[in-house]
């Protein structure tokens, strides 16, 4: 999946895949958590968002179960 580098002290890249509905985040530390069942819409919003880390955790990881891929 590729993924597009994001400005954030927190997260490094975002990738999406609008098939699955799965939202792959890589963090600053080189984790990558993959989230399924994401919406199109919540993707682009996470790109625009002036500060994606909070909004991430706000609209992200409260309301999806993510997976560990790295």
């Amino acid at each position: 999946m590729e993924r597009k580098k994001l400005n954030s002290s927190q997260i490094r890249s975002v990738g999406y895949d609008a098939g699955s509905q799965t939202l792959e985040v890589e963090f600053s530390s080189g984790s990558i958590i993959q989230y399924t069942r994401v919406s199109a819409e919540l993707h682009r919003r996470f790109l625009a968002a002036p500060s994606p880390g909070s909004w991430f955790r706000d609209n992200i990881e409260e309301s999806f179960t993510g997976r560990r891929i790295r």
